[in-house]
């Protein structure tokens, strides 16, 4: 029987009946072939000279990481890849505050952090 016949008769389409007619005769099988897989992270073997760095340079950023990693290492990637990677090894890159905490005390009053004067009443 053809493919188109064995489609017409299973209910499905035409391109479906070949597109199984050609997986049996490829593979031998009409299940689905194998879908993504595991890559490598391509930093991987960057990990020792990365950490290290991050522990020589305190709080560096993601983009002067990059910038050392294209002129030191020879190693390009984009900020995410740099990212991703980082979490993975548990590091990461938060916003600090732009003045050091204050050692006498609060720089709001009281009042201004409970929220009084705001119309919330």
């Amino acid at each position: 029987m053809s493919a188109r016949a064995a489609a017409r008769m299973l209910e499905v389409s035409a391109a479906t009946g070949v597109r199984w007619a050609q997986a049996w005769r490829e593979r031998g099988s009409t299940q689905p072939g194998k879908v993504g897989g595991h890559l490598r992270p391509l930093l991987e073997s960057e990990r020792d000279w990365l950490l290290a760095r991050i522990e020589q340079k305190k709080d560096p950023t993601l983009h002067e990481l990059l910038a050392d990693l294209r002129e030191e290492r020879g190693v390009v990637v984009c900020c995410d890849t740099l990212w991703r990677f980082l979490r993975r090894c548990g590091k990461t890159f938060k916003k600090r505050r732009s003045l050091p905490k204050s050692r006498t005390g609060p720089t709001s009053s009281a009042a201004a952090i409970a929220g009084a004067g705001s119309s919330a009443g």
